[in-house]
């Protein structure tokens, strides 16, 4: 349901007359009364932003810490989401911030206060953000905690009452207590079918997608989910479903310049192994033809062969995730002899859908599956074409091919549409050139702006880079330690790994510090930061907060950034090695700086808040000192 505009409209103005009118009436007037700084910076970045809603076009809005910017496009989305009755949609940079931006203390909050508005704001999750019905029967009787979530489930899940009465359940926040690790035993992943599921109309999942489309004003989403659902949208049109996001009036991409990675990541083909089996052995429950059916048995001998091959040619790192394949002549060649298989069964299959003997929707099902395999193995098989690695989860594997570029697509499918998208962060630019980025996302027309951050730092922020004597773990272990017990607590660390992470929780084990320590990945991320802000002498340690946290005041007056945030030695960041002349200088170095810079971002969050950063550094990192501190705020 539309609500009121936050403002009136005479009859001799356009709408767009009126939103700037009240725009230059909340910052200049009504804020300031209910105690807000006025920022010369955020009212200039305000009336910037309007030339994208009126105009309908990309907009570059670079704005540094302090500025004010979620404020600024909160008030534009809002507005313009009741002017044309669709939501607006803002995208952050990943699924630990998107609660961020909802929190009590937040933005969206201060704004219902200010201006004594009710804002329908509703966060959308990606898939993996819920659980699985499916995976938690199998896992309920092998730990107590999972029984204790079956048990508390619905009554409508247990098929005990009516469906004409629900409610939603199964977001990841009302499990908070399950580590990472536990969540991932019961939470959704990409290797369930859901619409073959028995359960879907009773899942939490699909319960969810049917509260947020109906949000009025915003709906808030991660980087990655946006993509899927601007990927996934003709086929899941095609086959009788609806997107997994409703039309938009606008689109807010917060710490826009994640957006590439976010679209790679979205729009990879994955090739699981007993995929293609099991369905191959579905058809095999028709009456087919005996050629038909040896084609079949053939494909599943071949492509279980195939994968054994890729699994030989794997790079065996214990502490990777993603494992690099080589393509060796080897799997080259017997990827080449699946494909032609593939390519002979959906010749076959022509001639089965004629002799009416398959169920067609499961041959509908077969064959989009089979040609979006036969794209992906061609991608694979082509050089240079995409990024792929392999990953093997509980014996399952499975095969991820990613585009390596983008904009093509992002230009048909996304920024051909006439409504405004503003790119929001503190670091869109070089030097005030926006090319790089607006190219990468296939972006040919687009205004743009920056505005420094109006904080004093030199002042308020003091930073050390401490000479350590040896750089090793321990010594770096120690001076951590020391530097949480000086300041008690109020701290954040910031790790470059999961890896490293471990490790400094392992040494705190037998410290016995006085204060609690919040670490990424033992329980839900929103309620570790929820902790940290409250509890004024905690410390949070994470490998994912560089980017989004806000937390102003006195809980967070120290950053220890505990490793450089160099990029993980993994394929996508390989192939981008690989087409570099200098691949430190044209990949590591730009993204660990640019990591680092909105590190130190967390610290000072507004003009009252003071405290100090430590950058430990490996021995073999010290001649990196002139870079580092070309990106330092003084």
């Amino acid at each position: 349901m539309r609500g009121k505009l936050p403002f009136a409209l005479s009859k001799e103005q356009s709408f767009y007359e009126g939103l700037g009118d009240w725009i230059g009436d909340v910052f200049y007037d009504i804020l300031p009364e209910k105690g807000f700084e006025l920022r010369d910076e955020q009212i200039y970045m305000a009336f910037q932003v309007l030339k994208s809603f009126q105009d309908k076009k990309v907009m570059f809005a670079e704005a540094g810490v302090g500025t004010g910017k979620t404020l600024v496009y909160l008030l534009y989305a809002l507005a313009y989401a009741r002017y044309t009755g669709k939501p607006a949609i803002i995208a952050c940079a990943d699924e630990t911030l998107i609660e961020q931006i909802v929190k009590k203390e937040g933005d969206i909050k201060k704004i219902e206060q200010a201006l004594n508005l009710e804002v329908d704001v509703r966060l959308a999750k990606s898939r993996e953000q819920y659980l699985c019905l499916q995976k938690l029967e199998s896992e309920m009787l092998e730990e107590d905690k999972f029984m204790d979530i079956f048990n508390t489930l619905p009554e409508f899940v247990h098929g005990k009452s009516s469906m004409t009465k629900y409610h939603r359940y199964g977001d990841r926040k009302e499990y908070s207590g399950l580590s990472d690790t536990e969540w991932e035993a019961v939470g959704w992943d990409n290797l369930q079918d859901c619409m073959s599921c028995a359960q879907r109309h009773r899942c939490g999942q699909t319960l969810n997608r049917d509260y947020y489309r109906e949000a009025a004003d915003l709906i808030v989403v991660s980087h990655d989910f946006y993509m899927e659902h601007i990927w996934t949208k003709e086929s899941r049109v095609r086959e009788g479903q609806l997107p997994l996001l409703p039309q938009a009036s606008s689109v807010i991409f917060d710490e826009g310049h994640l957006l590439e990675f976010a679209s790679q990541k979205a729009l990879t083909y994955r090739i699981r192994k007993e995929t293609l089996e099991s369905l191959l052995e579905k058809m095999t429950a028709s009456d087919m033809r005996e050629n038909t059916m040896y084609l079949i048995e053939d494909i599943i001998n071949q492509n279980d062969y195939w994968f054994q091959c890729l699994n030989e040619a794997a790079n065996k790192d214990e502490n990777a995730f993603r494992l690099h394949v080589d393509k060796t002549e080897s799997v080259k060649e017997e990827g080449r002899k699946l494909v032609g298989l593939i390519d002979k069964l959906t010749e076959e299959l022509v001639f089965e859908s004629e002799m009416y003997v398959m169920d067609e929707y499961l041959l509908k099902v077969i064959e989009e599956y089979l040609e979006q395999i036969l794209y992906s193995l061609k991608l694979f098989l082509e050089e240079n074409k995409g990024i792929n690695w392999l990953e093997t989860n509980k014996g399952n594997d499975t095969l991820v091919i990613m585009p390596r570029l983008v904009e093509e697509i992002l230009r048909q499918k996304v920024f051909n549409q006439k409504i405004p998208f503003v790119f929001s962060s503190a670091t869109l630019s070089n030097n005030k050139d926006f090319s790089y980025l607006a190219n990468s996302l296939g972006i040919d027309q687009y205004e743009s702006f920056s505005v420094e951050s109006p904080f004093d730092y030199e002042e308020n922020m003091k930073i050390d880079i401490p000479a350590l004597t040896s750089g090793l773990s321990e010594e770096k272990l120690q001076y951590c330690l020391e530097k949480i017990e000086e300041n008690e607590g109020k701290t954040l660390l910031l790790f470059s790994s999961k890896r490293d992470l471990e490790i400094f929780k392992g040494y705190l084990q037998d410290k016995n510090l006085p204060y609690p320590v919040y670490y990424e990945g033992d329980e839900e991320i929103s309620l570790a930061v929820e902790r940290f802000q409250n509890e004024r002498n905690s410390v949070l340690c994470s490998y994912h907060l560089w980017e989004g946290l806000d937390i102003p005041g006195d809980s967070l007056s120290q950053v220890l950034i505990y490793s450089l945030p160099f990029p993980p030695k993994d394929p996508v960041f390989d192939a981008k090695r690989n087409h570099a002349e200098n691949p430190f200088e044209e990949v590591d170095l730009p993204y660990m700086l640019l990591r680092l810079k909105q590190g130190l971002g967390r610290l000072i969050r507004t003009s009252e808040d003071k405290g100090r950063v430590s950058i430990l550094l490996e021995e073999n990192e010290k001649h990196l000192l002139p870079q580092i501190k070309s990106v330092l705020p003084y």
